[in-house]
Order: structure tokens, then sequence, then C-alpha cells
């Protein structure tokens, strides 16, 4: 397991999305391209949820929760995005805390469960690293919707 380079990875996804979604505002929370879509503070509420989801989960005898009738309203409950930001920073700051602090035999066991059972826990960062960058880019296109130009995440 190299740990510096999981540790990176999550900073780095983590200043990506937020370098590449600052140009949304607390006014901009309740935005979606159509209805029955996630808002704009929605998504960066599932991004937040998904850490969550995947720390929970891997680390869970019985793996993964798919109740996502149950995830989905704590994340439909979300209408401000300082509130999903805050809950973002929060999921990323525990994910660090454990990558930093928990054994390598804990990070190397395997993952329980149908969703990447038989992977080892650490799998979950390459999980997370393409899931936020996925809504990264649909939050790209929420701006470009509200005649905004997203910031280039890599500058």
């Amino acid at each position: 397991m190299d740990r510096e380079r999981l540790i990176n990875t999550i900073k780095l996804t983590k200043l990506f999305f937020d370098k590449s979604t600052s140009k949304l505002e607390e006014a901009d929370s309740a935005f979606a391209p159509k209805p029955g879509m996630y808002t704009a503070a929605q998504q960066v509420a599932h991004v937040a949820h998904t850490i969550d989801w995947f720390m929970d989960g891997a680390f869970s005898e019985t793996g993964m929760d798919m109740d996502f009738v149950k995830h989905n309203k704590h994340i439909l409950a979300c209408t401000s995005l300082t509130e999903a930001r805050a809950w973002h920073e929060k999921s990323n700051n525990e994910l660090l805390k454990r990558l930093a602090e928990l054994p390598e035999a804990e990070w190397e066991a395997p993952i329980k469960g149908p969703v990447m059972g038989g992977f080892p826990r650490t799998s979950i960062i390459g999980g997370l690293e393409e899931h936020t960058s996925h809504h990264r880019g649909a939050l790209a296109v929420y701006q470009r919707l509200l005649d905004k130009i997203p910031e280039m995440p890599y500058m």
C-alpha cells in the first residue's frame, strides 16, 4: 500500500472538485437543469455522501448499504451549497484521517459484499476519484447553463 499516493489522490480529487465548482454560489443551490434532477447543492451532497458510503461499506462486515431510497432522502434534504460543501469537507477530512491512521493491514483487507467485493479496501480511493470526477463534470455543465465559466481544475 502506498499510503502517501492514496492520500495525495484524495487531496487532488478534492482540490480539482472544489476549483472546478468554485463559480457556483449559494444562490445557485436550487438550480437543476430539469425537474427531477439533482440541484447543484444535491450534486455536491451526493459526492460527499458517496465518500461516507464507500468508507462505511468498505469497513462493514456486510459491505455497501444498498438502500438507495434511504440514501437519496438524505441527499435530497440538502438545499444549501454551503451545507453541502461543509459535508464534503468533513467527509474528505474523515477519509484522510483514516488513511493516515489505520494500519496498512486494515486497508488491505478485502471488501465484503457485491460492490467491489473481494478487492482491498484501498480500492475505494479509485472509485471515489472516478465518481467525484463524474460529478465535477456534471457540475461544469450546470455552471455553463447558469452562464458561468467553470475554473480549470488543474491550474
